[in-house]
C-alpha cells in the first residue's frame, strides 16, 4: 500500500487479513481482520481526527449515540478524545520509567500489563508519541528525533488501531532495517533480504499517514464480549 502511495494514489484502503505468528489469547488471534488506509497530505494528527469521526459515525448508525456500555463500564465518545504521550503513561501508571523500560527491553511487557488496562476507561484515548525505537516505519517528530509520530487508540483498555505519519526518507529507513537485521542475526533468527523496491518507492512518497484498525476487536466492543473467539466464525483450534 505504501508503494501505491508512491505511484500517486492519494487515498487508499483495504479490508484484509493480517497474520501474527504465535499470538494467541482472549484478545489475540494469529489471523485477524483489519481495515487499513493511507492518505496523502496528512499526518498522525489528521488520522486521529478521522478515526474519531469514523467511530462516532458507526456508533450513531448502530444506535449508540456517543455512549457505549462495555462489560458494565460506560464510555462516552463525545469529542474531544484524550491524548496521552507514552512518556506520560509510564509516569502515571508504571513503576518503571520509559527509559528503564527501553533499557531493560521490557517496554512491550510493561505497556501490556501495567498501562493498557488503564487506557480509555471512561472515554476513548489516543496513546501518542512513541519512542523512535517503537516506530520502525514512522516519521520522527520535527522538534524531537527521539520520538515517532505514532499513535494507538484505546477504548476500555482494548487497543483498536495503530497509525503513524509515514517515514519517507529512504536512507533513514534503510538504516533502521539494517539495524534490525543485525539484531535478528545476533539472536539467531531468520534474516530477510533488504526490501529494495519498497525503499526505492519511499523517494516518491509525499507527506502521508496510514492506519490499521482491528475489525474483530471493534466488534468485540459492540458485542460486549471480552473474548475475541466470540466474534469470529472459526478459531484457529477449530480449523
Amino acid at each position: 500500500m505504501k508503494r501505491l502511495l508512491s505511484a500517486g494514489y492519494e487515498r487508499i484502503f483495504q479490508i484484509c487479513r493480517c497474520f501474527r505468528k504465535n499470538e494467541r489469547g482472549h484478545r489475540h488471534l494469529p489471523e485477524m481482520t483489519i481495515l487499513e488506509w493511507y492518505r496523502h497530505e496528512a499526518d498522525y494528527n489528521d488520522l486521529m481526527e478521522e478515526i474519531q469521526n469514523l467511530l462516532r459515525h458507526i456508533f450513531k448508525i448502530i444506535g449508540l449515540h456517543d455512549t457505549l456500555i462495555y462489560q458494565g463500564q460506560k464510555i462516552e465518545a463525545k469529542p474531544p478524545w484524550e491524548k496521552l504521550s507514552v512518556k506520560e503513561a509510564f509516569e502515571r501508571f508504571s513503576m518503571f520509567s520509559l527509559k528503564q523500560a527501553l533499557d531493560e527491553d521490557r517496554f512491550d511487557e510493561l505497556l501490556a500489563l501495567e498501562i493498557e488496562p488503564h487506557l480509555g476507561i471512561d472515554k476513548p484515548l489516543f496513546l501518542v508519541d512513541y519512542p523512535i525505537e517503537k516506530g520502525a516505519l514512522a516519521r520522527p517528530k520535527a522538534d524531537n528525533a527521539s520520538i515517532a509520530e505514532r499513535f494507538e487508540l484505546y477504548i476500555a483498555g482494548l487497543e483498536l488501531c495503530n497509525g503513524f505519519s509515514e517515514l519517507n526518507d529512504s536512507k533513514e529507513q534503510r538504516q533502521r532495517f539494517q539495524k534490525e537485521m543485525t539484531l535478528q542475526k545476533a539472536l539467531g533468527k531468520s534474516v530477510y533480504p533488504m526490501p529494495e523496491k519498497f525503499l526505492k518507492s519511499l523517494r516518491q512518497i509525499p507527506l502521508s499517514a496510514g492506519c490499521a484498525l482491528g475489525v474483530d476487536r471493534l466488534v468485540m466492543l459492540f458485542a460486549d464480549t471480552p473474548n475475541i473467539d466470540d466474534v469470529v466464525a472459526f478459531t484457529p483450534e477449530e480449523l
